[in-house]
């Protein structure tokens, strides 16, 4: 067999993928190709994705730093690791600090408006920052994660633990949402380190965090150098590869569901084990015994803003239909006005008759990521789009769809769901526990969607979400937390020093 390096590409060039298909090179893909590029190929869907050497090399420069600094996080002390916590929350609640952090992501905001980007998720602002210095002060006092044995088993003369360990280095990829930014250092909590990129929205916020807060925070603490590093390049191509260096222990993307199924197949094919998290949007149900009043408020408050545990899909049961659609439709108006821009409802083909007439002729001015559009306020939909997400600005927007009954919503949502969050409303015990039982979902509850968050529910801040795409490394938990990324190691404490497999005696010394 004879390897070459690859220097070029032509136009036509064809690439084996899958080990049975064929991807073919493009014109504007050959021309854009130099000498020292990579070309990864997605073996699942035959995806070219060009890796300029720049941006290789600075993906794994990243990478060599964190490298670095986890093959000396076992000299560091818990202590100086919670130091590094306060000291990076410290840093964020002083004023100046925040000041000029809050001014790089004002800039930040213009330029993604100018561009027709959304800016929903990218804005920082007081709730943000008090989340973020609380979250970092929890990873300070929160108990060490390495060192902690987990099970011993006893023999006769010697006795062997398994202990946690720091797993390596951990890879992120997330969307542009500053406060994601100091969730993934709380993976320092069991002694690994960390490399990520932010998306290209949010970089001169990320630059700012890094300069005034978390690399003065490291330094003071006493932590290696590169224990946690940015990814500085605004371009996709640095994501695809560090994610594609065989030297992670983990990695987790969070954004978009094509982007993050594609990082994802990335990391895979360097035998990198994943957790993903590219789609959301909740599911509620109410049934026949469902009480008003509580109905109106958990919608309400799961449309406070659009994130990823944001009520999506409203499925009511055929019996309810005529009492409680009339709720959901005043909850989502008075939803819309708290935000100041209305509301939008897509309703499943069929369903549209259950609606008031003055829903169905309306229109409304729904605030867009380009700016304000007129359009229908109602519009319909055919049911095998009932998993899709709606991504909106200021307007919230859900789907309706009606059930013959709950067994049909659970049946419904295992199939057409990110199979992330699902809430039913009821009075009827016995229909919780069915549905529960029957939906297949990490999030289940019986109120508003939005309690689905680590931080908000679990006082840990969360590096992800599992919502079943391909995100089931840490098995059935839905939340990847700091201290939940680590790995055993198996140690032995030997007090029988003739221990021998054969039985033989230590054998006389003979000087």
């Amino acid at each position: 067999m004879r390897s070459d390096r690859l220097t070029a590409l032509a136009p036509g060039m064809t690439v084996i993928y899958g080990g049975d298909r064929i991807a073919v090179v493009g014109e504007a893909l050959a021309a854009r190709f130099r000498p020292g590029d990579r070309l990864l190929v997605l073996q699942d869907t035959g995806d070219l994705l060009h890796v300029p050497a720049a941006e290789h090399a600075v993906a794994t420069a990243a990478v060599d730093r964190a490298q670095a600094a986890f093959a000396r996080m076992g000299a560091v002390s818990d202590d100086q690791i919670s130091a590094f916590f306060e000291a990076f929350a410290a840093r964020l609640a002083d004023d100046a600090v925040w000041t000029a952090i809050a001014e790089a992501n004002a800039r930040d905001v213009e330029s993604a408006r100018a561009r027709g980007r959304s800016t929903t998720r990218l804005e920082v602002s007081d709730p943000m920052r008090a989340d973020m210095i609380a979250g970092l002060r929890a990873w300070g006092a929160a108990q060490p994660a390495r060192g902690q044995v987990v099970e011993a088993v006893a023999h006769e003369g010697w006795r062997v633990e398994q202990v946690t360990a720091p797993l390596g280095v951990v890879a992120f990829v997330f969307e542009g949402r500053p406060n994601v930014f100091a969730d993934a250092t709380g993976v320092l909590r069991a002694g690994n380190t960390v490399v990520f990129r932010i998306g290209s929205d949010a970089l001169g916020t990320a630059r700012a965090i890094v300069a005034h807060a978390l690399d003065p925070a490291i330094a003071e603490s006493g932590l290696p150098e590169g224990a946690a590093v940015l990814v500085d390049s605004a371009a996709h191509a640095a994501g695809w590869a560090m994610f594609s260096d065989a030297r992670l222990g983990l990695a987790v993307a969070r954004g978009s569901g094509p982007a993050v199924a594609q990082l994802g197949g990335i990391a895979r094919q360097a035998g990198v084990p994943v957790s993903l998290h590219g789609t959301g949007g909740a599911w509620m149900a109410a049934d026949e015994s469902a009480e008003p009043a509580r109905l109106f408020a958990a919608v309400f408050h799961s449309l406070d803003r659009k994130v990823c545990n944001t009520l999506n899909t409203f499925c009511v049961t055929q019996g309810a239909a005529e009492r409680l659609i009339p709720v959901f439709l005043e909850a989502l108006e008075r939803a819309g006005e708290r935000r100041g821009h209305g509301c939008k409802l897509h309703v499943v083909e069929g369903d549209e008759i259950r609606l008031p007439a003055d829903w169905r002729g309306a229109r409304i001015l729904a605030r867009r990521a380009e700016g304000d559009v007129e359009e229908p306020k109602v519009e319909v939909l055919p049911e095998a789009e009932l998993g899709r997400e709606w991504e909106w600005e200021a307007t919230p927007e859900v789907t309706l769809k009606v059930v013959s009954d709950l067994d049909h919503a659970a049946e419904l949502f295992n199939r057409h769901s990110p199979q992330f969050v699902a809430c039913l409303i009821s009075a009827d015990a016995a229909a919780h526990e069915r549905f529960y039982q029957a939906v297949n979902a990490p999030f289940v509850g019986d109120g508003f969607t939005r309690w689905v968050d680590g931080q908000y529910a679990l006082n840990k801040p969360e590096l992800g979400l599992s919502n079943w795409e391909f995100g089931r490394l840490f098995a059935r938990g839905g939340v990847l937390a700091g201290d939940g990324v680590f790995t055993l190691r198996a140690r032995v404490r030997q007090a029988d020093p003739h221990l021998d497999r054969g039985g033989v005696a230590t054998p006389a010394r003979q000087s």
